[in-house]
């Protein structure tokens, strides 16, 4: 294959390479040229093979010219796993591709394997970036796209609640997202999240919280008698707690700035700093003290200092909640 640089759009290139370690862009990487190769021809053969089911010879085995000249999609995972000898087969044929044959190695980047990555870039494959999210931002620009990709729109506080309720896991997040879209009509909100998955233990712990040191004593009440029913460790919610005043506290005694700023001097995503300045009004440095305290004294509780773990919880979100309000 000369080189050249292949448009992304180029689904049927005859080499995609898809580079990371996130299993659902990868997954998605697979599907998309795979469903490309069957619209131009409904009887493409797809052969998705492991390093252990390509061995020496058999991508000249697969590769063979064929009598009906069929479309064919070989996938390669794990290509940084591939035995010596078939990387150096699968440089051989980067350098003379067939036709009617997609190749899609997938590489999880990094030293492994090295050489064919530079090799199949080096031969102009098109590219997939599959990078792993680490960053609560990325999840949350992972559901944006996600949900204008299915048509639909979803405010900011219901992307934001959706990330706090499922984690980490991208899969879980689309499916959530595709979920949300199938059953609720017009625009996704932060109510519509919540009444779905806010059941999530680390949802519900940090619900509880949130209401709280925003001062609604009565929701965050309801909220942990919900959390506390559907069996979400107490000592989750005088986490949630304790994370919430001190990020008050922080951002309280903090230099003004933008959220990025703040963001790179206190530790905290730019997210958390909008939601954090939304939430501490109304709190001075005694109420932080307050509920530092009292977060605990209920800490201790949970964890075996009391009699009745839930008093103390109840008591906590209470003390909270009254801190959260002496200026007002």
């Amino acid at each position: 294959m000369a080189p050249r640089k292949n448009s992304t759009d180029d689904l049927l290139a005859p080499v995609t390479l898809a580079v990371g370690q996130e299993d659902l862009l990868l997954d998605r990487a697979v599907q998309q040229v795979v469903a490309a190769a069957r619209a131009a021809d409904a009887d493409t053969d797809v052969r998705d093979l492991g390093p252990e089911q390509l061995q020496p010879g058999t991508l000249a085995e697969l590769t063979s010219p064929s009598l009906f000249a069929e479309r064919k999609v070989l996938v390669v995972r794990n290509a940084q796993d591939l035995s010596a000898d078939t990387i150096k087969e699968i440089k051989a044929y980067l350098d003379a591709p067939f036709e009617e044959i997609t190749l899609v190695l997938l590489h999880a980047g990094g030293v492994k394997g090295k050489g064919l990555l530079d090799a199949a870039r080096k031969a102009g494959a098109r590219e997939v970036a599959c990078p792993k999210t680490t960053k609560p931002a990325e999840r949350l620009t992972f559901v944006r796209q996600e949900f204008r990709s299915l048509g639909r729109s979803a405010t900011p506080e219901a992307c934001q609640a959706l990330v706090d309720a499922i984690g980490s896991d991208l899969r879980e997040l689309a499916s959530a997202a595709s979920q949300l879209t199938a059953d609720v009509e017009g625009t996704i909100d932060e109510a519509i999240v919540g009444r779905y998955y806010t059941g999530r233990a680390e949802a519900s712990s940090f619900n509880v919280a949130d209401r709280a040191v925003e001062g609604r004593a009565a929701e965050a009440l309801e909220a942990l008698r919900w959390s506390l029913s559907t069996g979400v460790p107490a000592v989750l919610i005088t986490s949630a707690l304790a994370q919430g005043v001190r990020a008050i506290g922080k951002l309280s005694s903090a230099r003004g700035g933008r959220p990025a700023d703040l963001a790179r001097e206190l530790g905290m995503p730019p997210w958390k700093i909008d939601r954090v300045r939304q939430q501490m009004r109304g709190w001075t440095p005694d109420g932080v003290s307050l509920a530092l305290r009292a977060v605990a004294e209920a800490d201790a509780g949970v964890k075996g200092g009391g009699d009745d773990p839930e008093y103390a919880l109840e008591k906590a979100v209470v003390a909270v909640a009254r801190a959260a309000r002496l200026r007002r």
